[in-house]
């Protein structure tokens, strides 16, 4: 659920020169990686440290980069966060993690460890520019002067053996606080995917009789009535504008958002989980947008909507998460015409308006009915449309708590005239898998299996 969208700007993608050659591991002596290191961030003290690195191939043979880590040591206070602002060999094939030192020193109690999901390097070619930072939980600034691997002077690169390189485990560049061969790569924690329904599973057909059918609370839904944002204000949140009708012989979930121009007459929709318990995993609705009201004129700037949320409990909350699927089938926030955003949010303030999120949009229409899938695990988010991969996030956008999931339908703003108007979005069905990786046909084939054995609703997912 957006509330106002900051746009990134998007950097053209440089060539990277990779191996297209089935890789082995290379011995020892055929292979030499070197680091270059600079910093933008200079100062003592800073609220985001800065290091850029370059890695450089000098060896005779080329290097799967998912097999090599960078290790940047610094002290610490609290939990931090990792984000990649650029990288020639782009930034969905960046990771990052952070590791306490088990024999911390001085300079050093802990390391920054960047590693790749993919690529090769060829001899003698470079990664270009990886452009990192990271920074406090809380955004509060830190002392970087006293951190091992940083370097104030270093505002352009060259080679710097503060920061160690290591290939399958092995120390192949610079010298790791405290000597020796660093520590060894802790053995990453996997999600478990196993058989259908992972860990807990929520289905729900929406076969209700309407928006005060006791079922739903039963259920753990929240038809909404309270007022305040997103939208319009002055607007009213209506139950009775939720609705469960019969479509081609199944029920749907209906939101029907009006309004006649004013703030009293806007009416907002929204139907939410109560019970915030949803985290990793892989969620999915078909939903059916529509680009024109029922009856009335056109032109609205409404959002139509399914998404996973936590609250915001303060300004910059760190431990805030929102992952949005927004249809914005008449434009808004500055856009003319039809747009669909897949977004990943990592926090915000609203006054004055700080966000930190990254979205992917599609300008094009979207209207009928579209299976959307986010599947979220091992640092990633992706999100489909119809089985199409539409959108690539991670990083510092990904959720660190449960989170509720939910539907409405809401105005930005209003075009003016008095003319009522109606905009309908319907939702055929909603499905969740705790800690699995769906696949988004495997999704429809689940929910085909639910609808064959006549269930409506089950929900085994766990409370946190």
């Amino acid at each position: 659920m957006r509330r106002h969208l900051m746009k990134t700007a998007l950097a053209l993608a440089l060539p990277l020169v990779l191996a297209a050659v089935a890789l082995a591991s290379p011995a020892a002596a055929d292979q030499s990686l070197r680091l270059q290191y600079r910093t933008s961030s200079t100062g003592a003290a800073t609220s985001q440290a800065e290091p850029w690195f370059t890695l450089v191939n000098d060896g005779t043979t080329p290097v799967a980069l998912s097999n090599v880590k960078i290790r940047y040591y610094f002290t610490g206070e609290t939990a931090y966060r990792f984000a990649c602002s650029w990288a020639v060999v782009s930034c969905s094939t960046v990771t990052g993690r952070f590791v306490t030192l088990t024999d911390p020193v001085p300079t050093a109690d802990r390391y920054l460890e960047v590693g790749f999901t993919s690529g090769a390097l060829a001899p003698g070619a470079g990664t270009g520019d990886l452009q990192l930072r990271f920074h406090r939980a809380d955004w509060q600034n830190f002392t970087q002067s006293d951190d091992y691997s940083f370097g104030a002077s270093r505002t352009s690169y060259g080679d710097w053996d503060k920061v160690s390189v290591h290939v399958d485990g092995r120390l192949v560049w610079g010298a790791p606080a405290g000597g020796g061969g660093g520590e060894p790569t802790p053995t990453p924690t996997v999600t478990p995917t196993g058989g259908p329904g992972g860990q807990g599973t929520l289905f729900d057909d929406f076969a209700y009789t309407g928006s005060s059918d006791p079922r739903l609370a039963q259920r753990g839904w929240t038809v909404r009535s309270a007022s305040g944002g997103p939208g319009v204000p002055g607007a009213t949140w209506s139950p009775s504008a939720v609705t469960f009708p019969s479509v081609d012989g199944r029920q749907v979930l209906q939101l029907d958002s009006s309004t006649d121009g004013s703030g009293a007459g806007t009416v907002h929709t929204e139907l939410s989980t109560s019970a915030r318990k949803f985290f990793e995993g892989t969620y999915a609705a078909r939903v059916k947008f529509a680009d024109a009201p029922l009856s009335g004129p056109d032109g609205e700037h409404v959002v139509q909507t399914f998404f996973t949320i936590t609250p915001l409990r303060q300004n910059m909350d760190p431990d805030y998460g929102e992952l949005d699927f927004e249809y914005l089938p008449n434009g808004g926030w500055g856009e003319p015409g039809n747009i669909l955003y897949a977004t990943s949010w990592e926090t915000y303030q609203a006054d004055p308006w700080q966000a930190v999120n990254t979205h992917t949009e599609e300008r094009a229409s979207f209207v009928g009915w579209h299976d959307l899938v986010i599947q979220v695990s091992g640092g990633r988010i992706r999100y489909y449309v119809d089985g199409r991969l539409f959108a690539d996030h991670g990083d510092v956008h990904y959720p660190e708590t449960p989170m509720w999931i939910m539907f409405n339908q809401w105005f930005i703003d209003l075009q003016g005239g008095s003319a009522p108007r109606t905009y309908r979005q319907q939702v055929d069905w909603v499905y969740h898998s705790r800690n699995e990786v769906v696949p988004p046909a495997d999704v429809l084939s689940r929910v085909a299996a639910f609808r064959a054995a006549s269930t409506t609703f089950t929900d085994t997912v766990p409370a946190p």
